[in-house]
């Protein structure tokens, strides 16, 4: 399968883990996709986390993978050229630079779209274009504290503490990939191109407001935001007779069923928990309610309880064990490596490895001599 993005080329002038995450997305959908590398210097993503190879972390040989790549060097009069002619051929370019460093190198919208005036250009950086921080460094860390996601984590455990994941740059790049797809789709029927700005900020803060606003979102408000139920501090993976499950009933049978196991005379009004919204207001008790029923029986009597009865239910499983169910490819220099799926399948199809991860500048000569 091809993918239904074969034959759009996409220059990616991104780096970390934002931009290539969008472009992941893409290239695994079928684009070519270039990136466009300093010839000094690796980017992160090339080396975080350690890997099998100095130029290949264990990260950059997925979300590297599909792409191709070419070092140039663009301050230089030559390496600009070359860019010049790559975007006569291109269908997106995508650029994660501060936009004071796009209008030093020539590449932002007005200069590009003089160059190619169908292109879809998508321009991504941390904070947005029409602020005062607009050439500001920013990283996941920081706009994380910047979107508002370190309050989140203030009112469900009392404590600014910055998420495990790189998630804002991961939201972002995600975001990059739809408004891209949605720019060649009108294009398709326009024929024009189109200038995007994603700012993570943004992105993030929009992310986390979705469920979030609440009674915050009207004018004047009509109360606090924040989703009560999962803002308790009690949410979190059950304890069982001999282990972790995470049991989530969403409906007033789900509980019916769920605490008719006991005959706890406290569990028997049933009016905390019979709407959503009775859900949403007693999230206090509806937890520790739950972890006491579930402490009653091992995981898997209750894996098969919730099953019978359709209640949303997973057991707590370790990072190893779903790495380990990831299919294996061998990569040409650092040989075997688990291929993590972009999670999106065309008609049933796995994530095809059409290229390994390039190493730097790995594709310069290749591409660079067709465009001559």
């Amino acid at each position: 399968m091809s993918g239904p993005l074969d034959g759009v080329r996409i220059l990616d002038l991104t780096h970390v883990v934002m931009g290539p995450y969008a472009t992941q997305l893409m290239a695994d959908q079928g684009a070519d996709v270039i990136m466009i590398e300093s010839p000094t210097g690796l980017d992160a993503n090339r080396v975080l986390g350690g890997g099998p190879h100095e130029q290949l972390a264990g990260m950059a040989l997925n979300i590297l993978r599909n792409k191709r790549s070419v070092a140039l060097d663009l301050k230089s009069d030559e390496g600009r050229a070359a860019m010049r002619k790559l975007i006569a051929t291109a269908d997106v370019l995508l650029a994660a630079l501060r936009p004071s460093a796009l209008e030093r190198l020539g590449l932002d919208y007005e200069s590009v779209r003089a160059i190619k005036p169908d292109l879809i250009y998508c321009q991504a950086q941390g904070f947005p274009m029409d602020s005062e921080q607009r050439d500001a460094a920013a990283y996941d860390d920081v706009i994380q504290a910047a979107s508002g996601m370190t309050s989140l984590t203030q009112r469900a455990f009392g404590k600014r503490s910055l998420v495990p994941t790189v998630v804002a740059d991961k939201v972002s790049g995600v975001k990059i990939a739809q408004a891209v797809s949605a720019a060649l789709f009108q294009r398709e029927r326009t024929g024009q191109g189109t200038h995007i700005e994603v700012a993570m900020t943004r992105a993030t803060t929009a992310f986390l407001l979705v469920e979030h606003a609440t009674l915050g979102i009207t004018e004047p408000p009509m109360g606090d935001w924040g989703y009560q139920r999962i803002l308790m501090p009690a949410r979190e993976p059950h304890k069982t007779s001999d282990g972790y499950l995470h049991v989530l009933p969403y409906t007033p049978k789900n509980y019916d069923d769920l605490f008719g196991t006991v005959d706890w005379p406290e569990l028997r009004d049933r009016s905390r928990y019979e709407t959503h919204a009775a859900m949403s207001t007693n999230g206090d008790t509806l937890y520790p309610d739950i972890s006491r029923v579930l402490a009653t029986r091992t995981t898997a009597e209750w894996t098969q309880f919730c099953t019978e009865h359709s209640i949303p239910a997973a057991e707590v499983r370790a990072m190893e064990d779903l790495i380990a169910e990831f299919p294996i490819e061998q990569h040409p220099v650092v040989g075997g490596y688990r291929v993590i799926e972009s999670g999106a399948r065309f008609n049933g199809e796995r994530t095809v490895v059409r290229r390994h991860a390039p190493l730097l500048g790995e594709h310069t000569e290749e591409i660079l001599g067709s465009l001559e």
